[in-house]
């Protein structure tokens, strides 16, 4: 399968909205099944210096774009913790196990490392998504701690799991 990656634009957030409320998607965000498209056009416009949104691309027909994820990072702002982001990804349910969150996290990490010297990017994961966090180790990532009833999920409370990855070109400081 042909995709490709690409900052994201304005007109990204009507396919995006399907990703988030997609089921076998949403269950593993933050995300409800109710979320309005709207809601992904006001966090588009309102992405800043310290935001990184990407977007997974395929061609569905001849000049026709499907959005088939999603990644991006955001950086704190304060000053003490601007070499630290949050991380957040989602692939589309078809596209799922084809390389595509794979791309995403090589596009952020890249990104990371190399244009935006982070020394620290973290993350939350529900405890039950052994795939996402089975991706998020292949890069270095290291589970940190559990929040414990940190989120609802299927009408439950759920434990998130904390996971971050320090930079190796800084992992020899110690603190």
């Amino acid at each position: 399968m042909n995709f490709y990656i690409r900052p994201v634009e304005p007109g990204d957030a009507k396919s995006i909205n399907r990703i988030r409320v997609m089921p076998g998607v949403y269950e593993n965000m933050l995300a409800v099944p109710s979320e309005r498209v709207s809601h992904v056009e006001d966090y588009i416009e309102n992405l800043c210096e310290n935001n990184h949104e990407f977007v997974a691309v395929t061609e569905v027909n001849p000049g026709e774009e499907q959005v088939i994820g999603m990644a991006g990072l955001n950086v704190y702002s304060g000053p003490r913790m601007r070499h630290s982001a949050t991380l957040g990804i989602m692939v589309h349910k078809d596209y799922q196990n084809m390389g595509v969150g794979t791309a995403l996290m090589e596009k952020l990490i890249d990104l990371a490392d190399n244009w935006l010297r982070l020394v620290r990017i973290e993350l939350t994961v529900y405890e039950d998504n052994l795939r996402a966090i089975r991706l998020y180790e292949k890069f270095g990532f290291e589970k940190e701690g559990i929040k414990r009833m940190g989120a609802v999920k299927a009408g439950k409370y759920a434990n998130l799991i904390m996971m971050a990855r320090i930079n190796p070109d800084f992992a020899s400081l110690k603190p």
